[in-house]
């Protein structure tokens, strides 16, 4: 009941296929049009259709039916998330059974870190501060980022509260675990399982080794500035002229 429909153009879309989604309990409608068949449009947006996104070749229709606004992603040319981990105590939420870091997609104009303090306390109800990069994933074609480049940036956060009340429709189960027993449980994805262990190498042998921190800077363009990301210069370096 909470999987979109995805609907070839040449289904028929009627206020009483609307009322039958709804009562199904589906929260979302797809409906992918071939640009020969864009007189459909028009149609689709009689039932309460809007634009996602076009190509060349198709434009894509989206429907929300779910409770309050649309939860559904907005189109993107290179998908960009951030996951985040927490140096004291090490928080993690379970989807589809398997462990994983809270996060989610990026908002256009939203810095990373600003990224991982709003994604942490939308899923968890955990308020956070955002610390360094520890590590980036880079993948092509992604099925979730509708077939384009995905950016999946880990974060180490800084927590400044600890009672977890999270979002029942993101997650099954969310709990503090010890990273030891994270490095070691079986029931968790391939990134977690080796960020778990680029994590307890850092804590043992000190975050320095592993932190990708930021500074900012002016731009080119007057009023605007930049983030760079890089590990730490040593104080001589960082006052060379």
């Amino acid at each position: 009941g909470d999987h979109p429909v995805q609907l070839p153009c040449q289904s028929r879309v009627s206020r009483k296929s609307v009322a039958q989604w709804r009562d199904e309990g589906r929260v979302a409608v797809w409906l992918h049009v071939p640009i020969l068949q864009s007189s459909l449009v028009a149609v689709a947006a009689s039932q309460g259709f809007a634009f996602h996104h076009a190509e060349q070749s198709s434009s894509t229709l989206t429907l929300w039916l779910g409770e309050g606004p649309s939860r559904l992603p907005g189109f993107a040319t290179h998908q960009l998330g951030v996951a985040d981990y927490f140096i004291n105590g090490y928080f993690l939420q379970q989807t589809i059974n398997a462990w994983k870091f809270p996060g989610g997609l990026s908002n256009p104009g939203e810095d990373i870190g600003d990224t991982a303090v709003r994604e942490v306390f939308e899923e968890t109800g955990i308020k956070s501060e955002f610390k360094s990069i520890l590590s980036i994933r880079q993948q092509h074609e992604h099925p979730g980022a509708f077939g384009k480049s995905d950016m999946y940036i880990i974060c180490r956060m800084e927590p400044s509260s600890f009672h977890i009340s999270f979002c029942q429709h993101e997650c099954l189960r969310c709990e503090w675990m010890d990273l030891e027993e994270l490095v070691r449980t079986e029931n968790t994805t391939p990134i977690t399982s080796n960020v778990a262990k680029l994590l307890l190498y850092g804590y043992r042998e000190g975050f320095d080794r592993i932190d990708i921190t930021m500074r900012e800077f002016p731009a080119v363009y007057t009023g605007l500035f930049y983030k760079l990301y890089h590990r730490e210069l040593p104080e001589s370096y960082k006052n060379m002229t």
